[in-house]
């Protein structure tokens, strides 16, 4: 069979990336673009500045196809990922009406107060499929139920009018609604002069950010678990219910139509704590690890091999981004003594990533009835041999991850992939795009210490700062 090839867009908080595949799940052309910073003029209040999300989309499109050697004519078509739980306001000519308000935007779960101005209100994924079709198309699968009236068991907006009205949206301000795997539209002249993608080239729908990964992962089973390592990180597992009563974790939609994720309690500014651990260290010891032959994360990963499991009593608790309403959380080390060193603290801010994870993941499972047998890593934090290991001695079982890191991307061309006929449907593509890397086999006798270091001491601490954190909040905020 001559080669085909699908597009897989990740549009990330920081960067907009951007990877073609062939049809085995192989990548043949790959580029990304950081985004600027956010704009937070007023407390809560987190935007993305200018068109930031389009203009680098743009960017990456045409990095990409530029460095694609194929036929264009080969493309069957380009599956559109981007960030759950943002708010975007459209003119009625499909152009942005304000910044486009980003997840940690406390005003993006407010009831919505109409304006003449205000032609629509959507997603992320409804704004960039308008920007390359035309279309005025949203997808079901990212259309969160905490800012959008849809309908978690149709995939539809409701047609419970109490709940509707709830949101104060007009439905004329809604767009029309898609489950992920349909084509939402096709990409015009305009578009095509802007990205440098072929005229007519399909443009399919996926799902929110953390759905489309789980679908790039490879979780469409039962008994098998996701941890996903990014700017939020989130632990998941895969069902058939839409379960309304969970109190340790939320259900979100799949993408896989009709199909659903179980989600625990995540992580804020999750693995950026690795950047910005590797930035307050300085340039001299990036400098050195260089003239090493290693990037700084390299470097910093092989003094913490040495550092036992515990970190030698240095706990780190990775809260460094408070929610708006509760703005006393604070991130939290404590445990120093004269033994630690950097690899002391850069391990123990893994443990304390894994750990915090880990116990909202077993409260999830305990809840669920369910005991997975093998977790799946995906992001950047992946690429660590050192965390691989740490997160099958802590979790207890094998842990594992893909020949492809690029999971949200990867889940965006299985989309292509199904929409356009190329497999039979979401499992058969998972089949044959999807490659196990490596495998981490835990370490039981760690696992045990870990167990022990957690019961006796991690999994309390929280709790025990909160007064504390609060007091100090109060008294320098008053």
């Amino acid at each position: 069979m001559k080669e085909k090839y699908l597009i897989g867009v990740d549009s990330g908080s920081q960067s907009t990336k951007v990877i073609i595949f062939n049809q085995k799940g192989e990548i043949i052309a790959t580029a990304s673009e950081g985004l600027k910073p956010m704009m937070t003029n007023k407390l809560g209040h987190v935007e993305h500045p200018d068109d930031d999300l389009w203009d680098s989309l743009k960017v990456v499109l045409k990095k990409v196809m530029k460095e694609f050697k194929g036929d264009p004519k080969d493309i069957l078509g380009v599956g559109l990922c981007s960030i759950r739980c943002c708010r975007v306001f459209m003119k009625h000519d499909g152009t942005l009406a304000a910044p486009i308000m980003s997840w940690m935007d406390v005003r993006a779960y407010q009831k919505f107060e109409d304006k003449p101005e205000i032609g629509y209100t959507c997603s992320t994924s409804g704004y960039l499929t308008h920007r390359l079709t035309g279309a005025f198309k949203e997808m079901s699968a990212n259309a969160y139920q905490w800012q959008f009236p849809v309908d978690m068991d149709t995939w539809n907006w409701s047609k419970d009018s109490e709940y509707f009205n709830g949101f104060g949206i007009p439905k004329e301000k809604l767009l029309d609604i898609e489950v992920p795997g349909a084509i939402l539209g096709y990409v015009n002249e305009w578009a095509s002069k802007e990205t440098g993608l072929p005229v007519g080239l399909p443009v399919v729908s996926t799902a929110n950010d953390k759905a489309v990964e789980a679908l790039g992962s490879g979780l469409i089973k039962p008994n098998v678990g996701l941890l996903s390592l990014g700017t939020y990180i989130a632990s998941m597992v895969h069902g058939h219910k839409n379960i309304t009563t969970g109190q340790s974790f939320f259900t979100n939609l799949s993408c896989i139509p009709h199909q659903y994720l179980y989600e625990s309690g995540g992580i804020r500014r999750g693995m950026w704590l690795v950047s910005w651990y590797k930035n307050i260290i300085g340039d001299e010891y990036a400098l050195k690890a260089k003239l090493d032959g290693m990037i700084p994360e390299d470097a910093l990963a092989k003094e913490a091999w040495n550092v036992p499991p515990g970190s030698d009593g240095l706990m780190t608790i990775p809260d460094w981004l408070a929610p708006a309403s509760q703005l006393y959380r604070k991130g939290v080390m404590i445990g120093f003594d004269e033994r630690h060193t950097r690899g002391h603290i850069y391990r123990s801010i893994l443990e304390g990533i894994a750990l915090t994870l880990k116990n909202s993941y077993d409260a999830m499972n305990t809840e669920l009835g369910s005991i997975p047998q093998k977790i799946i890593v995906s992001g950047g934090g992946s690429n660590s041999d050192l965390y691989m290991q740490m997160i099958a001695d802590i979790y207890g079982v094998k842990a594992v991850r893909n020949k492809v890191n690029g999971a949200a991307a990867m889940g965006s061309a299985i989309c292509v992939a199904v929409a356009t006929g190329l497999y039979t449907g979401f499992a058969d593509a998972v089949d044959h795009m999807i490659e196990v890397k490596d495998e981490f086999t835990p370490n039981m006798a760690n696992h045990e210490l870990y167990e022990k270091f957690n019961v006796g001491a991690y999994k309390d601490l929280p709790k025990l700062m909160e007064a504390t954190l609060k007091t100090v909040y109060d008294g320098l905020n008053k």
